[in-house]
């Protein structure tokens, strides 16, 4: 048994995987175990996986048989974890030297604690800058915890006892975004949700997937539906559904923007079914009064007028110029 296993899904990530790894072989704590899985690169990613793991008997190489995404990854590794503890660092991330240990203290003396989350600081290769909490708070209740990271008031970074990811393992309704889904149900099971101040460091840079013009940004979407039915399912009451009713809404609308200024990254027909289906699945009637009186975010009675909205308002900002 390992104090706290890291979970690495990496795919092509052969630009940054040495500096990721380097960060977690350097621990302050030892006893780590850390599941790197290969998610069917092509690059050298698998060589540079294999010459780490005959390095540290603490890194074990999985590998995935076809190129699935990093929540299909990540439940390989939740597998075979044999830490009292899991976290999980990107490819292109780091942690800084006492990270680990510094989370792993605050667990081991809070037996109330389900997860504890690190000092997120967002990196480029030029500065870096701390993550905006809009909380003054360090210690939280699950369901606080659960209501902050519905709009990102929190962030999603963080190491939990391994029971919870095994009842909660990664979401895979889609390859990109359901991963912030497993972060909330985390949030909501845990009894009490506490800060630490080991450090994760978020790179930031243009090859990000999630930062990237893709027709896999369309699949907020899904996430999004697929989050509504696990709040339903766990009986939120309608003040909570509400509140992420309103994120998926103004999600919604920015990824019509987003298609609008970028319409080759999905065709018209494929865009505006998922568009269809993200609008009919929303409960617009939950949606606070203020938000219904703004222009670009107004539901309508039908979603053709919704979208001719959407196409008037983003074609207007960009006459304005903004």
């Amino acid at each position: 048994m390992s104090r706290v296993t890291v979970l690495v899904a990496a795919y092509n990530a052969q630009k940054y995987l040495r500096e990721c790894l380097d960060s977690l072989l350097a621990q302050t704590i030892h006893d780590i175990q850390i599941v790197c899985i290969d998610d069917a690169s092509t690059d050298s990613t698998p060589a540079i996986l294999s010459e780490y793991a005959q390095r540290d008997s603490r890194v074990v190489v999985l590998r995935c048989g076809v190129n699935s995404g990093q929540a299909v990854a990540r439940n390989m590794g939740i597998e075979v974890a044999d830490g009292d503890y899991i976290t999980m660092v990107d490819a292109d991330d780091r942690l800084s030297a006492e990270a680990l240990e510094r989370a792993v203290s605050v667990l081991d003396a809070n037996a109330d604690t389900g997860s504890v989350l690190f000092s997120l600081v967002y990196f480029d290769d030029e500065s870096g800058w701390p993550y905006p909490m809009r909380t003054d708070k360090d210690v939280w209740s699950g369901q606080e915890a659960f209501e902050l990271s519905l709009d990102w008031s929190i962030h999603g970074l963080y190491v939990s006892r391994t029971d919870l990811f095994r009842r909660f393992p990664y979401d895979t309704s889609c390859r990109l975004f359901s991963d912030d889904n497993t972060t909330r149900m985390h949030y909501l099971h845990s009894g009490t949700v506490r800060m630490c101040n080991g450090v994760y460091y978020y790179r930031q840079h243009a090859e990000s997937m999630t930062n990237g013009i893709s027709a896999l940004r369309l699949d907020l979407l899904e996430a999004n539906a697929s989050m509504a039915r696990q709040l339903r399912e766990s009986g939120q009451d309608r003040r909570v559904l509400a509140m992420f009713e309103r994120e998926r809404w103004i999600n919604l609308t920015g990824i019509c923007g987003l298609w609008l200024r970028n319409r080759e990254i999905a065709g018209r027909q494929e865009a505006m079914d998922r568009f269809r289906r993200a609008w009919n699945d929303i409960d617009r009637s939950l949606l606070p009064g203020r938000l219904k009186m703004k222009p670009g975010y107004i539901p309508c009675h039908s979603f053709r007028l919704y979208f001719l909205q959407i196409e008037f308002y983003f074609l207007l900002r960009r006459i304005l110029g903004k």
